[in-house]
């Protein structure tokens, strides 16, 4: 019999709601099924959002990169994890993060790929300020689940992009920016979680070992 690999994902969060958001929770709920151990947390400026109650821009990229290495690192350094390949990622903004930081570790650290749900190409309305020049040489294996509707980055304009051959890019149906299809498409939020947690799950399956 087969020994299956341990895998845990660092999972970041995006910039207006934190790790116990409903999309973190229900994806992390949807990886664990699948055996995946899923390791959130909030990054700085999330924390003292949720302890004060009142909004706040999140902290700037070289911050949430330096944050991120840190979790990174904390793992690493966590016995319980010894024999865990271990993937980064994240939703919208985590990760853009996770993508970012990807060619600036240390080779010798054992990241075996990254996983954008919802990556924000561009913000709403303005594809010109497009945000994803890095990922047309990106090193890393990289899994983009990006939703058909998507006003950061819909299917017409994202199949439009230069991408690494290291990049995986699948489309949520009719899914906006959290994969939530309209009624009048026949889709579901339950079917588009299940069919992303299914594609993750493919994804580090291959890369896991």
């Amino acid at each position: 019999m087969v020994k299956q690999t341990k895998s845990l994902l660092l999972f970041a969060h995006g910039a207006g709601a934190g790790k116990d958001s409903e999309f973190m929770v229900s994806m992390a709920n949807q990886l664990e099924s699948k055996q995946i151990t899923v390791s959130r947390f909030n990054f700085p400026y999330m924390s003292i959002m949720t302890e004060q109650g009142k909004r706040r821009p999140p902290d700037r990229m070289p911050q949430l990169i330096s944050f991120f290495k840190q979790q990174i690192s904390q793992v690493l350094s966590d016995p319980n994890y010894s024999e865990y390949s271990i993937f980064v990622g994240g939703k919208s903004m985590g990760g853009r993060v996770a993508s970012l930081l990807a060619d600036s570790l240390d080779k010798s650290l054992p990241i075996k790929g990254i996983i954008c749900l919802g990556f924000p190409f561009h913000p709403p309305r303005t594809p010109q300020k497009f945000r994803g020049e890095h990922l047309a040489n990106i090193k890393i294996p990289t899994l983009i689940l990006q939703g058909e509707r998507d006003p950061f980055g819909n299917r017409q304009e994202v199949e439009q992009y230069q991408l690494s051959d290291k990049v995986s890019l699948e489309f949520i149906f009719d899914g906006d920016h959290s994969f939530n299809p309209r009624k009048k498409s026949g889709g579901t939020y339950q079917r588009n979680l299940e069919k992303s947690s299914q594609l993750i799950d493919s994804f580090i399956k291959q890369f896991s070992n």
